[in-house]
């Protein structure tokens, strides 16, 4: 299988942006409120993949905060990692149970040079299977780190209410809903995400993906 489309610059996410504006008049509408969206491209390898777990279920400004200080202690290399401990990570500002993640991941001897070129299912099935690596942390590197342009993140709380926000939902939608309205949106679902989250900053005044 092909890994598809990669975003690389600016303009891939605008090709993206304009393809769902065209499909969509509610997407168009949310376009035109957000304005041109980020490229949210970053490297790749194990800093990336922990930052995305230092991210889970905390404020972007927490994880901000956070990394920032891991990354001064150079705990974002695995071998640093690696000699340190749980309470040292800890002392960083990480749960016990993210100390424990750390640790498993700088341990699991991931090839990220190979994930380059693997089918982005079969990069999420890899990274899932360490643990502290759930779904959501795994398709956030996919995009991201990986720039694959069809993925999405739907157990993504902000991306929940920004759906529900701009399709007039009655409830949040639940992950499983949200993964089913998204295959509309496909070759571009990453480039949806991306819109999405801009709709959330701009209807909440704060950020929902750090």
């Amino acid at each position: 299988m092909s890994v598809g489309r990669i975003i690389e610059t600016p303009a891939c996410v605008a090709e993206g942006a304009d393809w769902l504006a065209a499909s969509d008049p509610r997407l168009a509408h949310a376009l035109t409120l957000t304005g041109p969206l980020p490229l949210r491209r970053t490297g790749d390898g194990f800093a990336q993949l922990l930052s995305a777990i230092v991210s889970q279920q905390v404020s972007v400004a927490s994880a901000n905060a956070i990394w920032a200080r891991l990354c001064a202690a150079g705990m974002n290399d695995p071998a640093r990692v690696m000699g340190a401990d749980i309470d040292s990570l800890r002392a960083l500002g990480l749960s016990r149970q993210k100390a424990r993640y750390a640790l498993e991941l700088a341990g699991a001897n991931v090839d990220f040079a190979a994930l380059r070129s693997d089918p982005s299912e079969a990069v999420i099935a890899r990274l899932v299977a360490i643990p502290g690596i759930g779904r959501w942390t795994a398709e956030i590197y996919a995009m991201f780190a990986l720039g694959r342009a069809d993925v999405f993140a739907p157990g993504d709380l902000a991306l929940q209410e920004a759906a529900r926000l701009l399709f007039g939902l009655p409830a949040r939608p639940r992950e499983a809903e949200l993964r089913a309205m998204a295959q509309a949106w496909s070759p571009w679902r990453s480039v949806a995400a991306r819109l999405l989250w801009a709709y959330y900053r701009h209807a909440k005044d704060r950020e929902g993906i750090r």
